[in-house]
């Protein structure tokens, strides 16, 4: 009996030590799970963005970038908290064969399966692209290509292939006309080609019915409207005043007068910082010398904004023929309708300059 009762304390003994292993061996693998599962959670999905408390950055990833270039721009902008879980999770991803170019925006907090699921997806952030106060297309192609992958050579040297500018119903000379100043919205990574063409649909649009209509009254181009806009947009910045002044060069214009425009001898010498128009610069031979030749220049002297080519569309109806700044210097001007009249508001002008 006694040995009955021994075995049987040495089977529980047994069972009870099985037990034990068992049930450290499942805490362990529970432990080992949890943490696993923790990592595998925290790679995925916890915050791995940091940008020092600062506002949301942007990244540029250029067109036939590798996964290479990416991790350099993220990791140069020191963006990346734990850069080992984020090229992990983006080999799941399979990241790597997925590169998309284009602006992102990049928020803090974001975690690595946010981050790479936004690049992955080229799901990109547009450019708001605003371009004013532009006098040429080496002008225009050096402010646009500071927000958009291409460079202004590409841009330049497209807007000079007299074939492919033809085939938009411009030439080399007036094909700046085509860029109407304003907001756009476009990728980063556009092409110079598909930028160009962007373009070409906005002056469709920009050149609706109604002003299409306008242009037909005044029996002026396009470009001719864009030229005198462009004037005008040189004389003044007070946009209620240009309609005036579009209506005295429109004046002129039908009486077969030069224009005698001063901006446009400023174009022609190719001297912007010059403040003051003296007798001497009127000699120039140009065809963008209104002090020497009839009519419109060959084209613009500068991109005008809309306000200035609606003002031509609108000009106001009235006799001046001259127009010369206000004396106290409130960047409007005093009109006349004669020489007389003139030479009295530019005595006037003179003589608040010399005090």
């Amino acid at each position: 009996m006694k040995d009955y009762y021994a075995g049987v304390r040495r089977r529980t003994k047994k069972h009870s030590t099985l037990y034990r292993i068992s049930r450290n061996f499942l805490v362990i693998v529970i432990v080992i799970a949890t943490i696993a599962a923790y990592y595998l959670y925290s790679s995925f999905y916890a915050s791995n963005v940091w940008l020092d408390g600062k506002s949301p950055t942007y990244i540029y990833i250029p067109t036939n970038a590798n996964f290479e270039n990416v991790k350099s721009i993220l990791y140069q902008k020191g963006l990346i908290v734990n850069r080992n879980s984020f090229e992990w999770i983006a080999r799941l991803k399979s990241y790597q064969s997925y590169i998309r170019p284009g602006r992102y925006k990049i928020e803090a907090g974001m975690s690595n399966s946010s981050l790479i699921n936004k690049l992955r997806s080229g799901n990109q952030d547009a450019v708001k692209l605003v371009f004013n106060n532009i006098r040429n297309l080496e002008d225009l192609a050096g402010r646009v290509s500071k927000e958009i992958e291409p460079d202004s050579t590409s841009i330049i040297k497209l807007l000079n292939d007299s074939i492919y500018v033809a085939t938009l119903g411009m030439t080399p000379r007036n094909v700046i006309t085509l860029f109407i100043p304003n907001t756009y919205e476009v990728y980063w990574n556009i092409t110079a080609k598909n930028f160009v063409e962007r373009m070409a649909r906005e002056y469709k649009i920009f050149w609706n019915e109604t002003r299409v209509s306008k242009l037909n009254e005044l029996r002026l181009s396009r470009t001719e409207v864009m030229t005198l806009a462009s004037i005008v947009e040189k004389e003044t910045n007070r946009d209620n005043e240009k309609p005036d002044i579009a209506g005295v060069y429109l004046n002129r214009l039908n009486k077969g007068w030069l224009l005698q425009a001063d901006p446009t001898l400023v174009f022609a010498l190719g001297d912007f910082s010059i403040k003051r128009v003296l007798n001497e610069y009127k000699k120039i031979n140009s065809p963008y010398n209104t002090y020497k030749y009839t009519g419109l220049p060959p084209g613009p002297i500068c991109l005008p904004s809309i306000s200035s080519i609606d003002a031509v569309l609108n000009f106001r109806k009235h006799d001046y023929m001259y127009f010369c700044a206000r004396e106290d210097f409130s960047g409007y001007h005093n009109f006349a309708v004669d020489a007389k009249g003139h030479t009295r508001n530019a005595v006037r002008y003179q003589r608040a300059l010399n005090l």
